[in-house]
């Protein structure tokens, strides 16, 4: 049965990597792997950088196809030909209809939240960002609008206090490999069975830039404390040092009344920066000041040129 299935895999990060490799590891057909163009980055930008997922498919022999535009008929020809049962989707573009619509077994995606929580590009660093307790992975087919689609699993998965972006990416990447073999024998089972998604219950997790992680003190300390882990380690938050763009990768809060002005640096130059809040002070342990390496407070202390 594994063998006659026929399925194209959409993904891009290492993210999906994890479920595409998955599949493989339980003996699935993977008969398309579609995911970004190749483009030009690096120092100077002459290296030609290749989407993960990408790496992957072309190391393990699979079928790669890579549209700049999803609509084109060059595209939904060479989707054609490949006479897929089901696609799966982790961490792709949205796709159009007339791509969706073509399997019989239709398209589900993988999305890193417990829908309808958390609905679009960011969900994992806003559940942290908003001091969530838990979050998971949800698979559901797709449909017009994103991230809208009955829902066929789910999976919980607790946000520790001691856990950031990073590491909560990790831990989601891995359970939601499982659910998607999981999904996939719901659905060739015949047994599966969709969810309508309440609407009512639905918050929204839009795209980061960069001048969403500046970082705010005007704010309590806890609430600072996991804006910071909700962007650690990418793509970060960052503050303003002397007129230096300092990136804030870790710190600790402590929650005590003072007079200081919000926001003022407070340090004594050799273990400590810490930066006043509405109640309390947020200390630095693991920064970045633009320009130099990643290092921890009392490393960059070390070695810090302080102007007058």
């Amino acid at each position: 049965m594994k063998e006659k299935l026929r399925i194209v895999f959409m993904g891009t990060p290492d993210f999906a990597v994890a479920s595409l490799d998955n599949l493989i590891m339980h003996g699935y057909n993977i008969v398309g792997v579609v995911t970004a163009t190749d483009k030009l980055g690096g120092r100077g930008g002459k290296q030609l950088l290749q989407s993960d997922v990408k790496k992957y498919a072309v190391a393990h022999n699979l079928n790669v196809l890579q549209p700049e535009k999803l609509k084109s008929k060059q595209f939904i020809a060479e989707l054609s030909v490949l006479n897929a049962d089901l696609f799966i989707v982790v961490a792709f573009r949205m796709l159009p209809e007339i791509v969706w619509s073509m399997p019989k077994l239709g398209t589900f995606n993988l999305h890193g939240s417990l829908l309808p929580k958390y609905r679009g590009a960011a969900p994992i660093n806003w559940a942290i960002i908003n001091g969530e307790k838990e979050t998971g992975v949800t698979t559901f087919m797709l449909q017009h609008d994103i991230d809208t689609g009955a829902i066929i699993m789910q999976r919980a998965l607790p946000i520790e206090a001691e856990d950031d972006f990073g590491s909560t990416y990790d831990k989601l990447k891995m359970v939601g490999a499982d659910l998607i073999i999981d999904t996939v024998e719901s659905i060739t089972s015949g047994n599966v069975t969709y969810q309508p998604q309440n609407d009512s219950l639905a918050c929204h997790a839009p795209k980061i830039f960069h001048e969403t992680c500046e970082i705010s003190f005007a704010q309590p300390a806890k609430v600072v404390h996991n804006f910071i882990r909700g962007l650690a380690p990418y793509p970060c938050a960052h503050m303003d040092f002397y007129g230096e763009e300092m990136k804030v990768y870790k710190v600790t809060h402590e929650i005590t009344n003072h007079s200081h002005q919000i926001g003022t640096i407070h340090t004594d130059k050799k273990k400590y920066i810490k930066i006043a809040v509405l109640d309390g002070y947020i200390a630095l342990q693991d920064i970045k000041l633009e320009g130099k390496k990643r290092m921890a407070i009392q490393d960059f202390l070390n070695g810090y040129k302080w102007k007058d």
